[in-house]
Parts: structure tokens; sequence; C-alpha cells
């Protein structure tokens, strides 16, 4: 009989939510491996032995955003409009995930830990998060306003405006705004707007949020 594992499953995501925790709390630096490990009541071995270093450690955090990323979006459901379902996964998606774990956010894309160097489990949970953008998107150029070549180029334009808008809405820059979601509905929408008018089309935009996500 196979010795038990020592660390399992359960142990790596209870040291990852309260690394969570403790950078959100107090900045990256909060959450050193001792740290961690007294908050979960293991030892400094138990991290070392599940992520190698704090380094592997932070980029299993930062992996984790885009787990949760592409969760947020599959939970939109889909409708017979691929403008409204682009918005939603904006909103609902990239939106509500960065406000529901600005630490991951800011490591990944503030980059509050410089010299974190990300590998390939990073890059490929990454794919899979721009993936999702890039199906909706291409879903657009079924109905006429995106050119085969276009549909990469928008897939980038629309990763660029919302990930400022989350940046702009964690600094609280939206605050004044009333409506910070009515901001992202909007600006989405007329990013959208602005590809079918470039290629002679037209971008039917919508109810506000006719999709619903889980």
């Amino acid at each position: 009989m196979g010795r038990p594992r020592q660390h399992d499953e359960s142990t790596r995501l209870a040291l990852l939510a309260a690394a969570e925790r403790m950078i959100d709390a107090d900045g990256p630096d909060a959450a050193s491996v001792r740290a961690v490990a007294d908050a979960v009541g293991t030892t400094t071995r138990a991290v070392y032995s599940v992520f190698g270093s704090k380094d592997g450690m932070l980029e299993a955090l930062a992996t984790r955003l885009f787990d949760f990323l592409v969760a947020a979006i599959d939970a939109c459901e889909r409708t017979d409009d691929p403008v409204v379902d682009l918005v939603e996964a904006s909103v609902s998606g990239f939106r509500r995930t960065a406000l529901e774990h600005p630490a991951l956010y800011s490591l990944v894309f503030l980059r509050v830990v410089p010299d974190l160097r990300f590998g390939a489990d990073f890059a490929e949970s990454a794919g899979r998060a721009f993936g999702r953008l890039e199906s909706l998107v291409r879903r657009l150029h079924e109905e006429g306003p995106l050119d085969a070549a276009g549909a990469g180029d928008a897939s980038l334009a629309v990763h660029a405006l919302t990930e400022g808008l989350a940046s702009m809405e964690l600094r609280g820059a939206l605050a004044g705004t009333g409506d910070p979601e009515a901001v992202w509905r909007t600006s989405v929408r007329t990013l959208l707007d602005g590809f079918a008018g470039a290629r002679g089309g037209r971008v039917v935009t919508g109810g506000s949020a006719d999709a619903g996500c889980g």
C-alpha cells in the first residue's frame, strides 16, 4: 500500500486562501512562508512541500485568478445576442473576479511583486481564460461586424478595456460615477459599436443585464 500524501489538495487550498487574505490586508510582504503556515496551523515544511518556495506560492495564487475568471465566465448563461453575452462576461466575469479577488488581481495585472516570474501553469491558465474571451468575440464575426483577421485585435482591445476599468475601480477612480457597473456596460458596448462602425456593420447593444451569471 502506497504511502499517503502528507499535504493534500485541501492543505494547498487552505494555504492559498490564507496567503490571499494576508496580501489583501497588508500587501505581498505580509504573506511570508511562516505567516501563511501559522495561519493554517501547519509548518513551513508544508508550504515548501506544496509550492517549493514563496515565489511558487505567489505564482499559484496568480494562476488561481484565471481559474476564478474562467469559472465566472462559464457561469454566465449564453443568449442569442453575442453582444449581450460579451458585455455580461466582461462585467459578471472579469469585473466580479477582480473585485472579489483584488489581491490576486494585483499580483497578475498590477505586478505588485515586480520580480515574480510566471511559468507554464500560469501561461496555460491565462491562455484558457483568454480563450473564453476570444470565443465570445468570434461570435460577433458570425453576425458580420468583424472580419476574421480583426477578431484577434478585437479580443485584445476588449481585454485592455476591461483591465483598465478594473484597475481604475480597484483604486477608487470610478467611485464618483455613482454606478461603476453602468460605466463598464456602457464602455464595453461603445467599444463593440466602434468595431461595427469601422467595418460598416451594426452591433445591437441589447438589454443592460439580460444574461444571468451564477
